[in-house]
């Protein structure tokens, strides 16, 4: 089984290596602040400086650790996914359903340990940048010295495995269960609905968001400004991880209500459309980091816009918190940034086959990769639209709380500029992309892909 582990390895290096960079990635950062756990607890620091280091660790690396887990478990479980004609195969010569799960159990532990592992080191030295910041902003004592210790590692390789594990085992499992005839059938469509733990999860963390925006609006109270932050902040992370979970079915809604307008694009239109609703699950996928980064980033920015408006001086209190939300919508918009352009990888990556077959029968590289763009275009615009709904759930009560109107005076250029770097990122990496795999030869792309 493992010989059969690493030959799948070796035969699938796009989806193998997005996952590794997946979870590199996700670790390293999570590492870099529980590094910041290890330094506040070594005997000697001091009270104020221990107190930022923890408040770092927990509350940024907390919200990190989250949507690391989160983005790590949906890249493996695309890869995974991906996958559904070669387990079906597998399953029709033979195969049970347990060593189905084995195989690709295997697999990901073999990717998710070498990229742990290689992650100690970038985790090491993102901490000790991260602390090099927190002295020279003077929010922590330069006398402070840097520990990386078994917290920063524990935390680092418990999110990476349980994250990537659960979510492998969860669509390993779904897939295995198949009879093979539902199972070949699968390979060749996605399944026409969310899974109920997905769709639980993203109704739960949505219900979560507006929670922290009914909080923020009737109960924190004014005066208190780091405690009003803290909540507040809260909402926009939990309202884009819920549209986030749940992108398959705004990307459903959204080509269903846009098919009319898909006429005046012509056919290429109307095959961009036919070519989502056929596969949501492929469709939605860029879609989630899309959503999380533009909720997190522009909600956080515009809490802080905010509050700088209204408390123009700021003591070193007010400086920390004022830290923390730069770092965390820093930290937050890298991975999310990262985790889009690699999901768009593998995704158009996963498309070779199709690309190849479309271009024998008289698709033009420029008309596949006009496909391409609508198709990328309109998971953007959801991904921005719901992105920016979330964005609100901190805004709006936040803004009602502090400044008593429904819409602070503050610049849009801040959202404008999200929205720039976001759709920019989308956009050329799709096109990058589509543009690569119509260079090749589409009669040795199939021969290479075995069709």
């Amino acid at each position: 089984m493992n010989a059969v582990a690493l030959a799948s390895l070796r035969n699938r290096p796009v989806a193998f290596t997005a996952a590794f960079l997946s979870v590199f990635l996700g670790t390293s950062v999570v590492m870099a602040f529980g590094a910041m756990l290890d330094t506040g607890l070594r005997p000697g620091v001091p009270d104020s400086s221990r107190t930022t280091l923890i408040i770092v660790a927990s509350v940024v690396g907390g919200w990190g650790a989250v949507i690391v887990a989160a983005a790590v478990a949906a890249a493996l479980a695309v890869t995974t996914r991906q996958r559904a004609g070669e387990l079906a195969l597998l399953r029709s010569v033979g195969a049970t359903p347990r060593q189905v799960v084995s195989l690709i159990m295997r697999e990901n532990w073999l990717v998710v340990g070498a990229a742990a592992v290689m992650a100690l080191p970038v985790g090491c030295a993102g901490g000790l940048a991260l602390l090099t910041m927190l002295r020279d902003t003077h929010q922590v004592s330069a006398d402070v010295g840097y520990r990386f210790g078994p917290a920063a590692i524990g935390i680092g390789f418990g999110i990476a495995i349980v994250a990537s594990m659960t979510a492998t085992r969860l669509t390993a499992g779904r897939a295995a269960k198949r009879v093979v005839r539902e199972a070949l059938f699968a390979a060749a469509a996605d399944r026409p609905r969310m899974g109920r733990v997905q769709l639980w999860a993203g109704l739960i963390a949505l219900c979560g968001g507006l929670s922290c925006a009914v909080l923020t609006a009737t109960v924190i109270d004014a005066g208190d400004v780091n405690a009003l932050q803290s909540v507040a902040a809260e909402g926009c992370i939990f309202a884009g991880i819920g549209f986030a979970l749940l992108a398959p079915l705004l990307v459903g809604a959204a080509a269903t209500l846009l098919a009319p307008a898909a006429r005046l694009a012509g056919q290429s239109g109307e095959i961009a459309l036919a070519a989502i609703r056929q596969r949501l699950q492929r469709a939605a996928t860029p879609t989630m980091p899309v959503v999380v980064v533009t909720s997190a980033a522009t909600g956080t920015l515009y809490m802080q816009l905010i509050t700088n408006s209204v408390h123009t001086s700021m003591n070193s209190g007010d400086r920390n918190v004022a830290t923390l939300n730069y770092v965390m919508v820093g930290v937050i918009s890298m991975f999310a940034a990262v985790m889009l352009v690699n999901l768009i990888v593998v995704t158009l990556a996963d498309r070779r086959r199709e690309f190849a077959q479309q271009r024998l029968i008289g698709a033009t590289p420029r008309r596949l990769l006009g496909l391409a763009c609508l198709e990328q275009g309109l998971t953007l615009g959801v991904g921005l639209l719901f992105g920016t709904i979330g964005a609100l759930v901190t805004i709006v009560p936040f803004g009602l709380r502090t400044t008593h109107r429904l819409i602070p005076e503050v610049s849009i250029g801040v959202y404008l500029a999200v929205i720039a770097v976001v759709a920019t990122l989308t956009m050329v990496t799709a096109v990058l992309v589509t543009r690569h795999n119509n260079r090749a030869d589409p009669i040795a792309v199939l021969r290479t892909l075995g069709s």
